[in-house]
C-alpha cells in the first residue's frame, strides 16, 4: 500500500456514504487532481477561467461532461497544495446522489488518469505529508465511528493533537537526556559524565508516572469508544426482556409469561447522557434440565462476569429481602469488580409503599415497573452517575486505542530497565540501549517510528474515501 505513494499519482473515491442520496461527494487528491477535473468540468458564467487559474478554497458551479454529454450539474471545491487535508491538490465534486451519476463521474476521472483510492489512502497521504501524525490519523477513524457525545469528544481531542502532544513532550524530554548519554559514549576513554544520573532517575520516574496514568485511562477509554457493557440478569419472568425493550424504546426482545423464553443473549446499544451503553439481556438464572436453556444460563453467567455494570432485576412479589441479599452475594462471587444495581420490578401504586417497607433493610434499591415505564429515568440516571463516578480520577487525556496501550506498556517496561540499570550503576551503553527502546515505542504511537506493515494494518481499517 505505501509503495503507491512514492509517485504523485492522483486517487479518486466516493467520500460520502455508499448508495443513493440527495447529494454525493467525490474526492480527488494528487498532483493532477485539479487538471483532471478541469478536463471534464465546464463552469457556468461569462468567460469562465480554468480551475487551475482559480484560487484555493473556492467553490465553482458548472457541469461535468463526457464530451458533449452532460452527466450532472455539480459544485466543485478546490484546495491547492499544501493547504489541504492530504497536503496535495484536492478537488471535491458535489453531485446529485444517484448511484449511476456517482459511477459515471468516477469512471470519467479514472479514464482521465486517476485511479481508485484504497481504504484510508487520503488520510495515509495526510500522514506521509505531515499534515497529521499517526495517532491523529487514527483519531480520524474514531471520529467517523463515534456514536456518543463522549466518544466524539475524545476523538476530537485526539485528532487535534492533545494525546500526541503529550507523547511528543515525554519523548523529547527523554531524547534530550539520551543525547547526553550518547555523548558520554563518544568520550568513554576519558571517563566523563555529561548526564546527571540523579536527574535522569527523576525524569524516568516522572515519565513512567504519566505513562502509567495513560495506561490506566484505557479502561475508561475503551468503554467510551465501544460502549459500557451492562448485563441485565435475574430469575426467569423477572421482566428482563421488558426492561431491555423499555430502555431501547423498541420491541427488541420477545416478551412472554412463559419462564425461560430468552435462551440466548440479546445485545443492543443506546446513548444515555452522552454515554454509550451496551445492554445485554440474558437468560433467566435457574437450575434447569432443558439443554438449550442450560446453555443460555451459562452464557448469562459469562456476560455477568464480563460486564462493567450488572443490573440484577427481581420481581418484588416473588422474593424476600433476605433472599435478595443472598442472591446479590452469590452474584458478586461471579463478578466482584463490577458495579451492581439491584432493581425491583413489577411495582404498582397500590403496593409500592408496602414493598419499599419490605425491602428497607437493603441499601440502594431502585423500584420500577418496566411494563408501565415507571421510574425508568431514575435507573438511567443511576447508570450515568456510575460512569461519571468512575471517570472522576481519569486524566484529561484518555487512551482509547489498544495499539497505543501496548506501545505505552512496552515503553514503561523499557524505562523500568533504565531505572534499574541506573540503580545498579551499569555502563552508559546499556542504559542508552534501554532509553532507545523507550523512545522507539513512544515513536510508534505518533508515527515517528513506522513500518509498512504497521501503516497497512492501521489504514486498511478505514473506509474508502477517507
Amino acid at each position: 500500500m505505501v509503495s503507491h505513494l512514492i509517485n504523485n499519482d492522483t486517487i479518486v473515491a466516493l467520500a460520502s456514504p455508499q448508495g443513493a442520496g440527495a447529494i454525493a461527494i467525490i474526492r480527488l487528491s494528487g498532483y493532477d487532481a485539479i487538471k483532471i477535473c478541469d478536463q471534464v468540468f465546464t463552469k457556468k458564467g461569462k468567460a469562465p477561467r480554468p480551475l487551475l487559474m482559480q484560487k484555493s478554497h473556492t467553490l465553482h458551479f458548472g457541469n461535468i461532461c463526457n464530451g458533449d454529454y452532460i452527466i450532472d450539474e455539480v459544485l466543485v471545491s478546490l484546495f491547492f497544495a499544501p493547504h489541504s487535508y492530504t497536503g496535495e491538490n484536492i478537488v471535491e465534486v458535489s453531485c446529485h446522489g444517484s448511484v449511476f451519476i456517482q459511477q459515471q463521474i468516477i469512471q470519467l476521472f479514472i479514464k482521465r488518469g486517476a485511479r481508485l483510492a484504497q481504504p484510508g489512502e487520503f488520510t495515509l497521504r495526510a500522514f506521509l505529508n505531515k499534515k497529521l501524525d499517526l495517532s491523529q490519523a487514527e483519531a480520524v477513524a474514531d471520529l467517523i465511528s463515534s456514536n456518543s457525545a463522549t466518544s466524539h469528544q475524545v476523538a476530537m481531542m485526539h485528532m487535534r493533537g492533545g494525546f500526541s502532544n503529550k507523547i511528543k513532550t515525554l519523548r523529547q524530554e527523554l531524547v534530550d537526556f539520551a543525547a547526553l548519554i550518547e555523548l558520554e559514549l563518544d568520550f568513554s576513554e576519558e571517563d566523563v559524565e555529561f548526564a546527571n544520573r540523579a536527574d535522569l532517575k527523576k525524569l524516568v520516574l516522572t515519565i513512567q508516572s504519566v505513562i502509567n496514568k495513560l495506561i490506566t485511562s484505557f479502561e475508561v477509554g475503551n468503554v467510551i469508544k465501544n460502549g459500557i457493557p451492562v448485563a441485565i440478569v435475574g430469575k426467569p419472568n423477572a421482566g428482563k426482556s421488558t426492561l431491555l425493550n423499555t430502555l431501547l424504546q423498541e420491541e427488541r426482545a420477545i416478551v412472554s409469561e412463559i419462564p425461560g423464553t430468552t435462551r440466548d443473549t440479546i445485545e443492543d446499544e443506546v446513548t444515555l447522557g452522552g454515554v454509550l451503553f451496551r445492554f445485554i439481556d440474558t437468560a433467566g438464572l435457574r437450575s434447569t434440565t432443558d439443554t438449550i436453556e442450560a446453555i443460555g444460563v451459562t452464557k448469562a453467567i459469562e456476560k455477568l462476569k464480563e460486564a462493567t455494570i450488572v443490573i440484577y432485576l427481581f420481581d418484588v412479589n416473588e422474593i424476600s429481602a433476605r433472599e435478595l441479599e443472598l442472591n446479590l452475594e452469590e452474584l458478586r462471587k461471579h463478578n466482584s469488580r463490577s458495579e451492581m444495581i439491584a432493581v425491583g420490578n413489577k411495582i404498582d401504586t397500590d403496593t409500592e409503599h408496602y414493598i419499599r417497607k419490605e425491602f428497607a433493610s437493603v441499601n440502594d434499591l431502585i423500584f420500577i415497573s418496566a411494563k408501565n415505564q415507571e421510574n425508568i429515568e431514575q435507573l438511567k440516571n443511576k447508570l450515568v452517575s456510575i460512569f461519571d463516578k468512575n471517570t472522576i480520577n481519569v486524566p484529561e487525556t484518555v487512551v482509547t486505542n489498544a495499539r497505543h496501550v501496548e506501545a505505552l506498556s512496552n515503553a514503561s517496561h523499557a524505562l523500568e530497565r533504565v531505572f534499574e540499570g541506573l540503580n545498579s550503576n551499569i555502563s552508559g551503553d546499556l542504559v542508552a540501549m534501554d532509553i532507545r527502546d523507550a523512545l522507539h515505542y513512544l515513536g510508534l504511537i505518533t508515527g515517528e517510528i513506522t513500518t509498512d506493515d504497521l501503516l497497512g494494518s492501521i489504514f486498511t481499517r478505514f473506509c474508502i474515501g477517507k
